[in-house]
């Protein structure tokens, strides 16, 4: 293939003449390996301070979470086991194994002790700068390249030596100082982002605590609830309340009459996925499968979680059927708000009395019986359409957030796919 003027092939792939290819080992200053290392191995224990110890749980890909539990050590476990010299903020964390790959600053000059599954690198800052060396490590050509590299046949990981030779692409330190900062500030906008998102989710989370229970009840409605089951509200009508059908998979193919599985039910709204399922016509015909309609409430009776359920939307299929383990739930428009429902069954309240019913070993699954009989509170029709609208109108705007988090990690991909290969030059 043709290098058009002013590029270079390399093992790497094509980059600017004028940036260079060393390895790994080469921009370090220090790499401190605290693979399997443990205080037991130093006749210690954890506890008795708050120094955070942080293994490989808690290295995300590009960030430390600081959610997952972390240990916390004394200052004496401190002084003996960071004999190798004391973190700094902007090092890198490097994942080596279970998962391999997951890359993350140090971001701030608290102390920390690492542990097991995590290797420390030092950048020498005149050869690389640390910001741009993590930029890196995160990009899909790098990670495909520690995969490539790695070894084992459960847990895959890669040998220090092996990674020390691993080639990084490197401009001046000017350049590398340009990309970092303006794949930063992709850094920064998404973190807000997802900050904002978790605020929104978790504001959706207490509406709905308050809203679903009577906690709080929307402004000019009073009156009591009425206890009822969704066996009451189908009243005994089995076309109202009845299961999925009973599909195996010699009656799946790539195309025909479109099936819904498990899998498509989410906590309170339907998951379109790529790899769609269908049943044949005539399976259609000869399994005598019910045939799904737009606004049916879907509940699914397999964990994880069991009793999940949506409101099923317009996808567009001429016919759709559901499996077995699907509930299809159609309880009379004229007392029940279905999206009301779907939200009501997206509580932790309706999943633990689910789970609480729910059996099997290695599949746990709660009969439709069962789930027909649990009891719950339904305020008139009215209020439920009230409360539905608020918690729509929710939804929307967790979606908006979430379509705007995803544009912009697919901003990022390809910002880090022209910058980080010279493709496009910030001098």
């Amino acid at each position: 293939m043709e290098v058009k003027p002013g590029y270079k092939q390399t093992e790497v792939g094509v980059i600017p003449e004028d940036w260079e290819t060393p390895t790994v080992l080469s921009v370090l200053r220090q790499i401190i390996d605290y693979r399997g290392r443990t205080p037991r191995k130093l006749g210690m224990s954890w506890g008795g301070g708050d120094i955070p110890a942080l293994s490989a749980g808690n290295v995300r890909m590009g960030f430390i979470d600081f959610s997952q539990e972390c240990y916390l050590g004394s200052e004496r476990l401190y002084s003996r086991w960071m004999t190798s010299g004391d973190v700094e903020k902007d090092d890198i964390v490097f994942t080596t194994e279970a998962p391999l790959g997951n890359v993350a600053l140090i971001p701030d000059d608290r102390k920390y002790i690492l542990s097991q599954r995590t290797v420390l690198l030092k950048i020498n800052p005149r050869q690389a700068v640390s910001r741009y060396v993590f930029q890196l490590m995160l990009s899909e050509q790098f990670q495909k390249v520690l995969a490539d590299n790695s070894s084992g046949s459960t847990a895959k990981g890669i040998q220090r030596k092996r990674f020390e030779q691993l080639k990084v692409v490197c401009p001046s330190l000017s350049e590398q100082s340009l990309i970092a900062a303006a794949l930063s500030d992709v850094d920064a906008l998404l973190g807000a982002l997802q900050r904002l998102t978790a605020k929104k989710r978790n504001l959706k989370q207490a509406t709905m605590q308050q809203l679903l229970t009577g906690q709080i009840r929307l402004p000019g409605f009073h009156g009591e609830w009425e206890e009822t089951t969704l066996l009451k509200l189908a009243g005994g009508k089995k076309e109202l309340f009845d299961d999925g059908d009973w599909i195996e998979s010699e009656h799946i193919t790539s195309q025909g009459v479109r099936l819904v599985q498990t899998g498509n039910i989410g906590i309170g709204r339907f998951l379109e996925k790529d790899d769609r399922k269908y049943i044949y016509e005539a399976s259609f015909t000869s399994l005598r499968c019910k045939q799904l309609r737009a606004g049916d409430l879907l509940v699914c009776r397999l964990a994880e979680p069991a009793g999940r359920a949506c409101v099923f939307p317009d996808i567009g299929e001429e016919k759709v059927v559901t499996s077995v383990d699907v509930t299809i739930c159609r309880p009379p428009c004229e007392i029940v708000n279905r999206t009301y429902l779907a939200n009501l069954f997206s509580t932790p309240e309706w999943l633990r009395k689910v789970s609480d019913r729910s059996g099997g070993t290695t599949h746990k699954r709660v009969s439709r019986g069962a789930l027909g009989r649990i009891q719950f509170e339904l305020p008139p029709l009215s209020e439920q359409t009230a409360i539905a609208a608020v918690l729509t109108d929710m939804d929307a705007e967790l979606a908006a957030l979430e379509q705007r988090l995803a544009k912009t990690r697919t901003l990022k991909q390809g910002m880090m796919q022209e910058l980080l290969t010279g493709r496009t030059r910030l001098l």
